[in-house]
C-alpha cells in the first residue's frame, strides 16, 4: 500500500481496530506539560546581557564560525552578505540576529495522541528522556552495552511515565543492531511502543530524511509539511564548529518544517574559557550562527537554543555535573534565549556517579532544580542519566521520572482562592486542635501534598520487615512492575503495516554496517 494510500485511509476512518483497541485499553495517567506560574530566576542585569551579546556578535565578525566541508553552507552565508574565508564564516554585526527574528518564539510539537502534544517556548518545560547513552545498567545486569531489547524498555518505561511529556529521541544505542540501520528501528519503537512526541535521527543526513520520510507515514505528508511532529538534536561542534553531518540533518529538518535544538556542547576549561561570561558568549556565537543558518534555509522553521554546559574536573580532566558554574550558565543562557525570542533547551537529570546513589542524587536535584528556574522550556536527559552521560540506568531513570513531579509542583507556583487561604479550617480547629479530621483537611487531603511513587516513608520497623530495601532495590522493583503494567497504546493496524514495509526495503537496500 502507497504512503499516500495509508494517508488517506487513516484520515478517512483511524482504522476500526485502532478505535475498537483504544476503547478497551486501560486509561494511563500522563501529566500535561509544565506551565509556569512561578517567575525566571536571572542572574544577569541588563549591562552584563548587553556586554555578553556585543562580544558575540564580535566573536562572528572578527573570528568567524566554521562550517566544515559544506560548500553549499557557505554558499548560503555568501549570498546573506557573510564574508567566508576558506571555510570560515564571517558574519557581520546584527546579521545573524536580524535572521533569527523569523524563528518562532514557541510552537506546538504534535503526538500521534493529540492529547500528548506539547508547547515548546513561552512559559512552557517540556521534560524528555535521557539521549544517547551507549551503555545501560540495572541491578541485575549491572553495567553493559545496551541492546535494542534495552531501547524498547526505555520508552515503555516512558511512556509509563506520569510526569514525563516526551517520548525522547537515543535513550540508549542499541549495539547489537547495525549503525547505519538501528536508527529504523529505534524510530519505530518510539511510533508504536509509546503515543508521545519523539526525536528524529541526526547521526546522518539520509537517517534525517528517513526519519521525515517514516513521520509522514505515521501523521501524513501534508501534515508533516505544515506541522511540527519531529525535534532533533543538533549539537555544535564546540568551538564555533558546524560539522556537515550536523548541518546535513539540520538542513532536512528545517526544509522539512521540523524542529531542531541547536546546542553548543561545551565543557568548560577545554571547550570554552573557564569563566562563566566567556562561556556565555561562545554559547551565544555558536547558537546565533546555527539558528540563523536554519532560517537562511527556511524562515519560519522551528528552532530551540540549547545551552549543553559542564564544568570539567582540573586533577583529572573528567567533566562535572551539578556545579554551580553550570548553574549560573544555564541561568544566564536562558536570560539570553528569551531576549531573542526564542524557546530554550538546558539541562536534565545531570550527574557524574557511577550509581544512582547520593552523588547521583544531589548533583540531578541541583541540575534539576536549575531547569525549572532558568526558564528552559524543553529539557532533554531529564530522568535516567547516569556516569557523566555513558549510561542509562533502569533504576535512576524510574527514581528521576518520580521526582519530576516535584517540578510540576513547584511551577504551579501558590493558590490563595478561597480554598488556599485555608480560613474555614482556621476557624473550625481554633486554638489548640487538629486539622486531621476538619473539614477542609477531608475536602482536600488527597491532592494537598505530592507524594513519591518510589520512595519508602514507612515506620522503620514496616521497612525492616519488608527488607530494608534501600533506594535502588526500591527503583529496581518499580522498574519490574511499571514493565509488567505496560500495555502498548493503539496504533492503525495500515499504518503499523506500512512503517514495518519502510523499514524493510530500507534495510534491503544496504549491507550492515557497525561504524
Amino acid at each position: 500500500m502507497s504512503e499516500a494510500a495509508v494517508s488517506s485511509r487513516r484520515s478517512r476512518s483511524g482504522g476500526g481496530a485502532a478505535r475498537r483497541a483504544e476503547r478497551t485499553a486501560p486509561k494511563l495517567e500522563a501529566a500535561r506539560y509544565i506551565e509556569r506560574k512561578i517567575p525566571n530566576y536571572e542572574i544577569l542585569n541588563d549591562e552584563a546581557l548587553e556586554i555578553i551579546e556585543y562580544n558575540a556578535e564580535t566573536v562572528l565578525e572578527e573570528v568567524g564560525v566554521a562550517f566544515v566541508d559544506n560548500p553549499e553552507a557557505l554558499e548560503t552565508w555568501r549570498a546573506a552578505g557573510a564574508r567566508i574565508d576558506g571555510e570560515r564564516v564571517h558574519i557581520p554585526r546584527g546579521l545573524a540576529r536580524k535572521l533569527c527574528a523569523t524563528a518562532p518564539s514557541s510552537f506546538i510539537q504534535h503526538a500521534r495522541n493529540p492529547e500528548r502534544n506539547v508547547e515548546i517556548g513561552g512559559k512552557s518545560l517540556v521534560l524528555a528522556p535521557v539521549y544517547g547513552p551507549p551503555f545501560v545498567r540495572d541491578i541485575d545486569g549491572g553495567r553493559r552495552y545496551a541492546t535494542i531489547a534495552d531501547f524498547k524498555n526505555f520508552v515503555r518505561l516512558g511512556y509509563m511515565s506520569k510526569w514525563l511529556h516526551h517520548s525522547g529521541g537515543t535513550v540508549c544505542e542499541p549495539t547489537d543492531v547495525a549503525v547505519n540501520k538501528r536508527h529504523l528501528d529505534m524510530l519505530y519503537a518510539h511510533m508504536t511502543l509509546s503515543d508521545k512526541p519523539f526525536m528524529g535521527s541526526v547521526t546522518e543526513p539520509s537517517r534525517a530524511e528517513d526519519s521525515v520520510a517514516m513521520a509522514s507515514i505515521l501523521f501524513g505528508e501534508e501534515f508533516v509539511q505544515q506541522n511540527t511532529v519531529m525535534t532533533s538534536l543538533i549539537n555544535i561542534n564546540s568551538p564555533l564548529t558546524f560539522d556537515s553531518i550536523m548541518m546535513g540533518a539540520l538542513e532536512v529538518y528545517a526544509r522539512n518544517n521540523q524542529a531542531c535544538i541547536i546546542s553548543p556542547f561545551i565543557v568548560g576549561g577545554a571547550m570554552a574559557p573557564v569563566t562563566v561570561a566567556g562561556t556565555l558568549t561562545q554559547v551565544l556565537a555558536e547558537a546565533l550562527a546555527g539558528i540563523a543558518y536554519s532560517q537562511l534555509l527556511r524562515p519560519g522553521a522551528p528552532v530551540i537554543f540549547g545551552a549543553f554546559v559542564t564544568s570539567i574536573d582540573m586533577n583529572s580532566g573528567a567533566p562535572t555535573f551539578g556545579t554551580p558554574e553550570a548553574s549560573k550558565i544555564l541561568y544566564g543562557a536562558g536570560q539570553l534565549a528569551r531576549r531573542l525570542g526564542l524557546p530554550y533547551r538546558s539541562g536534565g537529570g545531570l550527574c557524574g556517579s557511577k550509581l544512582p546513589d547520593a552523588q547521583a542524587g544531589y548533583e540531578t536535584a541541583n541540575t534539576l532544580n536549575a531547569v525549572l528556574l532558568g526558564g528552559v522550556n524543553f529539557c532533554l536527559h531529564a530522568c535516567g542519566w547516569l556516569e557523566g552521560g555513558l549510561v542509562s540506568s533502569y533504576e535512576k531513570f524510574v527514581l528521576d521520572a518520580d521526582q519530576l513531579g516535584v517540578l510540576h509542583s513547584v511551577a504551579a507556583g501558590i493558590e490563595v482562592d478561597e480554598n488556599g487561604q485555608g480560613m474555614d479550617a482556621i476557624r473550625e480547629v481554633g486554638p489548640g486542635g487538629h486539622y486531621l479530621g476538619c473539614a477542609h483537611t477531608q475536602a482536600n487531603f488527597k491532592t494537598a501534598f505530592w507524594r513519591s511513587n518510589v520512595l519508602d516513608y514507612k515506620p522503620f520497623e514496616t521497612w525492616d520487615e519488608e527488607g530494608a530495601r534501600d533506594t535502588m532495590a526500591l527503583a529496581a522493583v518499580k522498574v519490574k512492575n511499571m514493565l509488567a503494567e505496560y500495555v502498548q497504546p493503539p496504533i492503525d493496524p495500515a499504518v503499523d503495516e506500512a512503517l514495518k514495509a519502510f523499514i524493510r526495503d530500507r534495510k534491503d537496500s544496504m549491507p550492515d554496517s557497525f561504524y
